[in-house]
């Protein structure tokens, strides 16, 4: 595995980006020309989609929200669950008369169904109106490959191609305003036998921690309030380096920067996460106490044959450790309903854990055979209808956790990131343990951090109300020094 920086591999694409910006500007009779940038799936697909809106801006395109009003539609795709792929041909399909009253549209599909042979195979067969398709790994060739599609007049298909690379440097367009994506570290060697993600995003492999150091104060340099890390596995980030470093140590690196921010990470695999970084997360300034840890499956059986590498008591251990060191700790997990082969009362120990644990919210999904998976060849005789039951009873037990727990937060202060203007016209913005929270107050405040007192709550979300400004770091029991 080996790094590349800028030097060559974006160097390279200068040409390809002054060609396509002047192609659209005679495109577009001088006007900017008009991107559509669709995202689907977690938020690494968010973080992608925006490098190639950066270097969509160097090749001179301005953004819209509006596809009909577009010269470029590009759709950022996920292969986890079969639902998101049939959306994704859905919305490419309705694109067939668009393209037909403006031949000169280009529509581009990239992301991780794209990475799939029977997807790309699709796309080229039953939509010829598509113009480009890439991977995951070839993000930082689009101005070459849209060159080609623009002076050639071809169909371009690039995909797996680079994998064991980091490229650095490729340009970013960031969509928030005070929430910040950055990546650590692409790529998956764990291998859940449900899961595609290795087969579309590659092996691991971690960034430089100088390059996330660099990244990461050009972040705050520039005011965001929240930076979120992001790896299909972040707690198995540096492994893949020539000098490892633990991703406990990435984040006190990260954690010593002064200022006024939160970070928060996702997503942690429990048979990685050690007590260092429990530690290094209580006794942090900036970390936040909310804790993303998928368990899947509360059956010893079900986990070793999803291959999760840990078993129900490890994993309590480690809820145990974490409630120790950290009292006020949020967790919240991922659950897969109806792995091929559970029955009812695996299930029922899938139950039993989400109560002993008590999370503040979960992720809930019904099994979705993936191509190319394990799992989709073991035999699956529980019936669709059957597992729907299943996770009605899931999310009625949740319910009454997640009620019970906003519940016991009435009369706390919480520190709030203030995000945005909600439908029910009061502020919204989330808790440091990523509950929602709604209450009175003036616009400015959007972008900031403020002390509200939580004064009612629902299921999902809080209601609250303002306390004088305080420096007073609530989850530390100190005092915040930002």
């Amino acid at each position: 595995m080996h790094h590349k920086d800028c030097s060559s591999q974006l160097e390279a694409q200068s040409v390809y980006q002054k060609n396509v910006r002047e192609i659209m500007k005679v495109r577009a009779a001088g006007e900017k020309p008009l991107a559509f940038v669709r995202t689907y799936g977690c938020q690494q697909n968010v973080a992608d989609s925006e490098k190639i809106k950066g270097e969509l801006a160097q090749m001179g395109f301005s953004f819209t929200e509006e596809a009909d009003k577009a010269d470029l539609i590009l759709f950022n795709t996920c292969a986890v669950r079969e639902h998101a792929e049939d959306r994704v041909y859905g919305n490419i399909g309705a694109l067939k008369n668009l393209k037909r009253r403006r031949p000169s549209l280009i529509i581009a599909i990239c992301g991780c169904m794209m990475e799939q042979e029977h997807a790309a195979e699709r796309i080229r067969k039953t939509f010829p109106f598509v113009n480009l398709v890439f991977g995951t790994h070839g993000i930082h060739r689009l101005p070459e490959m849209l060159s080609t599609v623009l002076t050639d007049s071809c169909r371009v298909f690039s995909r797996g191609e680079e994998e064991d690379t980091v490229v650095e440097g490729i340009p970013v367009q960031r969509d928030g305003a005070y929430k910040a994506w950055l990546t650590v570290m692409y790529g998956c060697n764990n291998f859940c036998s449900y899961c595609v993600v290795p087969y579309v995003r590659g092996r691991e492999r971690s960034r430089e921690p100088e390059a996330i150091i660099q990244e990461f104060s050009e972040i705050l340099a520039a005011g965001y309030k929240e930076i979120t890390l992001l790896g299909q596995n972040v707690n198995s980030y540096g492994k893949t380096l020539q000098t490892p470093i633990s991703f406990a140590q990435l984040l006190q690196k990260l954690d010593a920067f002064p200022g006024d921010y939160r970070i928060r990470f996702m997503t942690s695999h429990p048979k990685d996460a050690t007590h260092e970084l429990i530690d290094t997360i209580a006794q942090s300034r900036h970390i936040s106490h909310h804790i993303h840890l998928p368990f899947q499956s509360g059956s010893d059986r079900v986990l070793k044959e999803m291959n999760r590498v840990y078993d129900r008591e490890k994993y309590l251990s480690l809820v145990r450790y974490i409630r120790e060191k950290i009292p006020d700790a949020s967790l919240t997990s991922d659950v897969i309903v109806g792995f091929p082969g559970e029955t009812y009362e695996e299930f029922q120990q899938t139950l039993s854990l989400i109560e002993e644990v008590g999370f503040t919210s979960l992720y809930t999904f019904i099994y979705s055979p993936r191509e190319g998976t394990r799992a989709a060849k073991m035999p699956d005789p529980v019936p669709r209808g059957e597992k729907s039951r299943w996770m009605d009873e899931l999310l009625r037990t949740q319910e009454k956790i997640a009620e019970k727990r906003c519940a016991a937060m009435v009369g706390r202060v919480e520190r709030v990131l203030v995000e945005e203007r909600a439908k029910s016209g009061l502020l919204s913005g989330r808790t440091d343990g990523n509950v929602i929270i709604e209450f009175p107050g003036s616009e400015e405040m959007i972008g900031t951090f403020r002390d509200v007192r939580v004064i009612e709550a629902g299921i999902w979300v809080l209601k609250g109300k303002l306390e004088n400004d305080s420096l007073k770091n609530r989850k530390n029991g100190g005092f915040y020094y930002g």
